[in-house]
This record gives structure tokens, sequence and C-alpha cells, in this order.
């Protein structure tokens, strides 16, 4: 099944919970109300003309007014997929989170936790993955300002300058 079609399944099932669908190429995508984000997952994943029984891929970005997160789903079985997309405000991100539904959410959400700062609630260990557990901050945000050190530690990386010129003779 062509995802605008998947999309259009969703738009008659949900209405108005389904925000948008945009049909931009290569990957077209459906924006999904953040509140409806698991009764339309659990729909993907257990209706079976869609049978989405894959996460292959969960990510956050953060944009200049809010955050997304970005679900790419599989069905291996009728070999299509989907992008749902959500947004979320960027102060105190948080959304419900899928990994009841895709286990390989568990450490997708983590990363993006780590990362971006959302906060996936009902997630069964929701705790850094890359960045120490007490890092400040959130290193893919746009505001974050990385600390000139950590423990001591310098966090200035420090790169010789290489000119492109270097090569030429320089006059006597």
């Amino acid at each position: 099944m062509e995802p605008l079609r998947i999309y259009e399944r969703l738009k008659e099932r949900f209405g108005e919970r389904v925000l948008e669908t945009i049909e931009k190429k290569p990957d077209p995508f459906v924006l999904v109300d953040p509140d409806a984000l698991i009764e339309i997952c659990r729909y993907l994943r257990e209706d079976p003309e869609l049978a989405m029984d894959c996460l292959s891929n969960e990510t956050g970005v953060d944009y200049k007014d809010h955050v997304e997160v970005v679900y790419h789903l599989f069905s291996y079985g009728h070999r299509h997929g989907a992008v749902l997309k959500i947004k979320l405000p960027r102060e105190e991100p948080r959304v419900a989170t899928v990994e009841g539904i895709w286990k390989s959410a568990n450490w997708m959400e983590r990363e993006i936790f780590d990362l971006v700062g959302v906060n996936f609630e009902g997630h069964s260990d929701l705790r850094r993955i890359l960045m120490p557990e007490d890092w400040p901050g959130h290193p893919l945000r746009k505001d974050f300002v990385e600390p000139q050190e950590y423990h001591g530690i310098s966090t200035v990386r420090e790169s010789p300058i290489v000119r492109l010129d270097s090569h030429k003779k320089k006059p006597a």
C-alpha cells in the first residue's frame, strides 16, 4: 500500500487527530496529534492490512519554535512503510512512549531524551544513553551551549589551522 493511501485510512479513522498530510517526496509523512499517538500506532501495527510490525527509526529534531519526533514504520509482511511526525513545544517536550508497541523504541527514545530532551512518559528506563548522567543540557538542541570543561576536563577541541595556500613559495 502506498504511504498516501495509508494516510487516507488514518484520516478516515482518526479524523481531526490526523492534523496534516505532507506529500513531500521521497518521504511523504503525516502529522498527528501527540495525544492520539498511541492509539494511531496501535492501529497501524494491529490492522491486518497495515501490519506495521517494525519501528525502523525514531528521531527527534529541534526547530526554532518546536521539537518534532519522527517515526519511520515498516511492514515486513506487506512491504510498505509510513512516516509519522508529532510536534511538541520546545519547553518541556513530552509524549507517551511507543516502547509498548515496538520494543525497538527503547534505545531510540533514550537517545532522543539524551540529545534533544524529549521526555517519553511511561518509558521503562528513560535515562541518558550517550552522555554522562550529570551532563548539563541536551547537545542537539539549538540553544545548547557546551560547557568549557566537564569535571575539570577541557571540552575545547583545538585543531591546527591548515592554510590552503601553504604550498606556495614565500617571497624572499
